[in-house]
């Protein structure tokens, strides 16, 4: 069985690589010797890169690191949880025998053993694979009749990814780790101190509000410099935006529907039509800034003119409702979580939806499009199981748009611009003044607030604001 290909990470200098905050060195709990070992490989000489750092030997370089794996039984046995240093918790993968479980430890070091922690879902055979790039392996250790418990598995080698591949179960299950730990050379560096679930983390988000802007039959993410070669889009926000809107036009704009006036970016949706007639949303649309990850203390605020598309215009039916982005559907009076615009809505509600949009960056690429054309695929991607994949490794804020239209009655002629209920989706083009975004980000979302537009949570009084009344920025104490 070979494993799934993972695409390069970014240079570390975007991102791509685990902050060194993160590598813990800790004892290894459990010291059990190795049973069944059929063959210990050696890496190859060439396996050991440049950059390999080598400092204090019998380092836990694993702990915190980036995770993938080939599956997970659910959201709450996910592969994180694998390297997080506590045994109450175990990543386990689907009941099959061919499966993998990969680390990312940031940059090559030189390696000395694995030490697998196993739950009662132990793997019979197995290899211990590194690689420099994820693209190439080699074997350092194979087991081919493994008995569970803790198993301890010496080498010498080096490289900046280690898996299992897993080849036969003992048991029915998948194969599930406490705990999986690699040792090795690495600098030792003070743990962060991990996210505090307490009273004072009660949610990790900020609000933006923004009233109707403007309609136009544009789209400067998908067709830029092409005026009206989009369907017709309604626009909140800046409202300079059009065809030929830059990173650069936004941020020269002061005009903006949005209740920061540092807040120059540009969001945009189909437009909604009742018949023939444009139906203009009449009341703010609440835009959430949110962690899309388990971890909020790692998301990082937007780089200046990152633009990207929520949703999938191509949707039907089944995969608009399976979508990654998907929260309620459409909504309507007492109607909720409706694949499809209502046939009819209690006269006097208003139509809503709600969409989350992808949360974890590659690093790379600002746009779609730069990202296409260097075959790179997305540059945007949903986070896997509570956390970033390693693809894209870089976790920024997770937009919610909550949009409400005033109609109601019926809704037989209630369509989008874009065509089919499923087509829904909206773009969004980051132009905020950084200093601000940077501190709300931090205020609210890394510090576990309910914040308004202001970065007050009205329920953490004490913990101060990040804009004065005035909307100026506050000086940090």
């Amino acid at each position: 069985m070979s494993p799934l290909p993972t695409d390069r990470l970014a240079p570390e200098s975007t991102g791509g690589g685990r902050s060194p905050a993160a590598v813990i060195r800790r004892p290894v709990p459990f010291t059990i010797a190795v049973t069944g070992l059929a063959a210990i490989g050696l890496v190859a000489g060439s396996l050991v890169a440049a950059n390999a750092a080598w400092a204090a030997p019998d380092t836990l370089l694993s702990g915190g690191a980036l995770t993938s794996a080939s599956s997970s039984e659910s959201g709450g046995l996910g592969p994180r949880f694998a390297v997080d240093g506590d045994r109450s918790t175990r990543w386990a993968s689907a009941p099959s025998d061919d499966e993998w479980f990969r680390v990312d430890l940031g940059a090559s070091h030189p390696l000395e053993r694995v030490v697998l922690d196993w739950e009662a879902a132990y793997g019979e055979a197995f290899t211990i694979q590194v690689s420099d790039d994820a693209q190439s392996w080699d074997t350092v250790a194979a087991v081919t009749d493994g008995r569970g418990g803790v198993q301890t598995l010496e080498f010498t080698g080096a490289g900046r990814y280690v898996q299992f591949v897993g080849s036969e179960r003992a048991t029915g299950y998948g194969y599930s780790f406490h705990e999986f730990q690699v040792f090795g050379d690495g600098d030792v560096v003070d743990p962060e101190d991990p996210p505090v679930f307490n009273d004072e983390v009660t949610h990790h988000e900020f609000q933006a509000n923004c009233t109707f802007s403007h309609n136009r039959p544009d789209d400067p993410i998908v067709y830029p410099g092409q005026p009206g070669a989009s369907h017709l889009h309604t626009f909140v926000g800046n409202r300079s935006t059009d065809a030929f809107t830059t990173t650069d036009s936004l941020l020269a704009n002061t005009g903006s529907t949005c209740t920061v006036p540092q807040d120059h970016s540009s969001y945009w949706f189909p437009a909604l039509y009742k018949g023939t007639e444009v139906i203009e949303p009449d009341i703010p649309m609440t835009i959430y800034y949110k962690s899309g990850i388990d971890d909020y203390k790692k998301v990082q605020p937007f780089p200046q003119g990152l633009r990207f598309v929520a949703g999938d215009m191509k949707a039907t039916p089944e995969t608009f409702r399976t979508a990654a982005g998907a929260v309620e559907g459409w909504e309507c009076g007492g109607i909720s979580k409706s694949w499809e615009i209502p046939a009819s809505c209690d006269p006097g509600t208003e139509l809503n939806i709600r969409y989350q949009a992808p949360s974890c960056w590659d690093g790379m690429h600002l746009t779609p499009k730069a990202a296409q054309e260097m075959g790179h695929g997305p540059h945007m991607a949903y986070p896997v199981n509570g956390q970033c994949p390693m693809t894209h490794p870089i976790a920024v804020p997770m937009i919610e748009f909550k949009i409400a239209w005033p109609v109601s009655g019926d809704m037989s002629d209630v369509r989008l611009a874009s065509g089919s209920d499923q087509s829904w989706h909206y773009d969004f083009f980051n132009a905020w003044e950084p200093e601000v975004l940077d501190r709300l980000v931090e205020q609210c979302i890394n510090g576990g607030l309910q914040c308004n537009p202001r970065g007050y949570d009205l329920y953490k009084p004490h913990r101060g604001a990040v804009l004065d009344e005035q909307y100026n920025l506050i000086p940090k104490a």
